[in-house]
């Protein structure tokens, strides 16, 4: 065997080493990120998923599991391109087809998850979830015969499938045939006791059809029994039970609801109702506050808030609720019959008359021209102030209806999309999160880092100085700053006390006074730390990490400043000191123009100038310079919602949870709601 021969099988049997090797590895990040997926760590999952597309691009099956983990945190646009790239690499990949199918149900576009499932069910036709998920998706199309077919062939198939039968149901319902839906309804229960479905339907029918309240009451209580922490079952119970005179029991309810979710509108809407009907004006005011709290623009709070303000002798309260509700409809007598009735309180008689003229006019428009002969030539004659006090207690009579009804919650029989991954944990947009952009990165000893952010941020400059060992501790940087101990704080004074022993004989060099500048910092005395870094720039002017540390002292007083409250006058330098902040971040780019955290903390400071369009020409450059910035995404596409462009920030957004950034899930959902 000739040397050279030996040399290429050599070369061969390593190149083949090599490459198991690398399998076996891709292999390995995709069973990891398999297994946190079946536990529902789906953030985390999607962390390894992206390992494996980034050291295999080729692979369908990556892009179909990180898929599957977007769908389960309902970023249905995000799950729809991977499960498209899936497709696209390998077209006989059937989940794929039906995790797109199910994403784009989830987004209103039926016709196309129909096709989805189609092309599925050519490789899978007796598939019992894609053939009921299609049938979803014909019923919302209007396409109910076709659904009822589908549903035929479901129970065809697998006759023991309770669902089918109450999908059948709905289907039958949407037809007008309330008898053959209780048919499939009742086959439901018999096949699955616990069918949650089937006792929500039930009510709704015997409300609907029936106006059997307590029969109703009976399918809720057994709906409760196997939902018990469903807030919109409470609610809805809490109405039946004030239809059947349980004012104890609807109140009861209202409360466990607020129990298990506090802000809920409905819940805190409907109990402000109750407490009114009893006099409980305080504790309904509270009740009405908080609702208003959460969506300052509800008119029918707003409506009952001046009624109680008024009972309550809070006139000039009651005239700004009511003004509010008048503007919003302009159209509405009784609005302007409370304001007349407030002003007269008030003494404003001029006020007062010309509110109630303009009530009177409304209130002679309401009836239709119908309506108005039908009552005369039924009453006969009538007077000119009979008819418009019949009017009044017309328009009245809409007020109640419109303004002071209880709320239903609409949940009835929730039927979702089908997929065999979805449990609820580890849903992180179901966590409510304070909604705000991502912090500026910082430079720092110490960061918190997480399993799914892990390292902190590059930057040249930084790189370069831990290669020296000049600095006391090692320098990062990021935006996950801890708190200080006391014990972390010590180390830091003692090591201020080292650079003041050796500054003082020695001669200054710009590293000292930037690892004493950081020392500050971390002290939270920012006041020094930008004397030391003015120090180190005038002995450096060229220096881009002397101005990044300056511009976070300044940011740190900056924020210091606002936290303490300083009055009118620290909120007139706010302008300036951040003004101050961005011309050292530019110059730092002026130094070194390829740093992203650079523009990303200009981006941060445009932002909190209000000046929206620079902001998101800065993040634009981070992620130019740097592709996977998952804060830069999450940042630039909160400034598109809002500026109303919705389909690019739902779009940055996505990126940035694919990225990490959990928050991005939560305001996903919220906007999509």
């Amino acid at each position: 065997m000739s040397k050279l021969y030996k040399y290429l099988l050599t070369l061969l049997l390593l190149s083949s080493t090599m490459y198991a090797k690398a399998q076996v590895n891709t292999d390995q990040v995709l069973r990891i990120g398999q297994n946190a997926l079946y536990f529902e760590d789906y953030m985390l999952s999607i962390q390894y998923f992206n390992q494996a597309i980034q050291a295999k691009p080729y692979l369908a099956q990556p892009y179909l599991y990180r898929a599957i983990a977007k769908l389960n945190l309902e970023d249905f646009r995000g799950a729809e391109e991977d499960a498209s790239k899936a497709v696209e690499l390998n077209p006989f990949l059937t989940d794929a087809w039906e995790v797109r199918g199910v994403a784009r149900q989830n987004t209103g576009r039926y016709k196309l998850a129909i096709e989805d499932y189609d092309h599925a069910l050519k490789l899978l036709p007796r598939n019992r979830q894609m053939l009921f998920n299609k049938a979803l998706a014909l019923n919302e199309i209007k396409e109910h015969e076709e659904a009822a077919k589908t549903f035929n062939e479901i129970i065809r198939y697998h006759p023991g499938y309770a669902n089918a039968y109450l999908g059948r149901a709905r289907t039958s319902l949407e037809l007008a045939d309330t008898v053959k839906a209780l048919e499939d309804i009742e086959k439901a229960l018999d096949i699955n006791k616990n069918a949650l479905n089937a006792y929500i339907m039930r009510a709704d029918i015997a409300i609907h059809s029936e106006g059997d309240y307590h029969k109703a009451l009976a399918d809720i209580d057994q709906a409760i029994r196997l939902q018990p922490r469903a807030v919109g079952l409470y609610i809805n119970r809490a109405y039946l039970r004030y239809k059947t005179d349980s004012y104890k029991g609807a109140m009861a309810d209202y409360d466990y609801a607020l129990t298990l979710e506090p802000y809920n509108l409905a819940a805190l809407f409907n109990r402000g109702l109750l407490l009114m009907e009893v006099n409980a004006n305080d504790l309904a005011l509270e009740d009405f506050n908080r609702v208003l709290q959460l969506e300052p623009d509800d008119m029918r709070a707003l409506y009952n808030r001046a009624v109680i303000h008024s009972n309550k002798g809070n006139i000039p309260e009651a005239i700004a609720d009511i003004t509010r509700v008048a503007e919003a409809y302009p159209d509405l007598p009784s609005t302007y019959f409370m304001r007349a009735g407030l002003n007269k309180r008030l003494g404003l008689l001029e006020r007062a008359e010309s509110d109630y003229k303009r009530a009177q006019q409304l209130a002679k428009a309401l009836p239709t021209a119908a309506q108005q002969a039908a009552a005369e030539a039924e009453k006969g004659p009538q007077p000119e102030s009979t008819r418009q006090e019949e009017a009044r207690e017309m328009s009245d009579e809409m007020t109640r209806r419109r303004f002071a009804s209880l709320i239903t919650v609409d949940d009835n029989a929730d039927f979702r999309e089908e997929y065999n991954n979805s449990a609820i944990r580890g849903r992180v947009q179901d966590h409510n999160m304070n909604i705000e952009i991502e912090p500026i990165m910082m430079l720092t000893f110490y960061t918190s880092p997480t399993e799914l952010r892990r390292n902190t941020y590059y930057i040249r400059e930084v790189d370069d100085l831990n290669s020296t060992r000049s600095l006391r501790f090692v320098l990062m940087v990021t935006n996950a700053v801890p708190a200080i101990e006391e014990s972390m704080a010590e180390r830091h004074f003692q090591s201020i006390k080292y650079y003041n022993s050796y500054l003082a004989n020695h001669t200054p060099r710009p590293v000292d006074y930037i690892g004493r500048a950081l020392d500050f910092i971390t002290v939270r005395d920012y006041t020094n730390a930008i004397k030391d870094a003015e120090r180190a720039i005038a002995l450096a002017p060229d220096l881009a990490l002397a101005y990044l540390i300056r511009a976070q002292a300044r940011y740190g007083q900056y924020l210091l400043g606002h936290e303490e409250g300083q009055g009118v006058a620290r909120l007139a330098l706010a302008r300036k000191d951040l003004d101050e902040i961005a011309q050292d971040y530019k110059k730092v780019l002026e130094l070194s123009p390829r740093t992203p955290v650079a523009y990303y903390n200009l981006g941060n400071i445009y932002f909190e100038l209000e000046d929206f369009d620079n902001a998101t020409k800065a993040y634009d450059k981070a992620i130019e310079l740097k592709p996977d910035f998952g804060e830069a995404y999450y940042n630039r596409g909160y400034i598109a919602l809002r500026d109303g462009r919705r389909s690019a920030g739902i779009a940055d957004l996505s990126k940035a949870g694919e990225l990490g950034i959990v928050p991005a899930y939560n305001l996903i959902k919220r906007i999509s709601l």
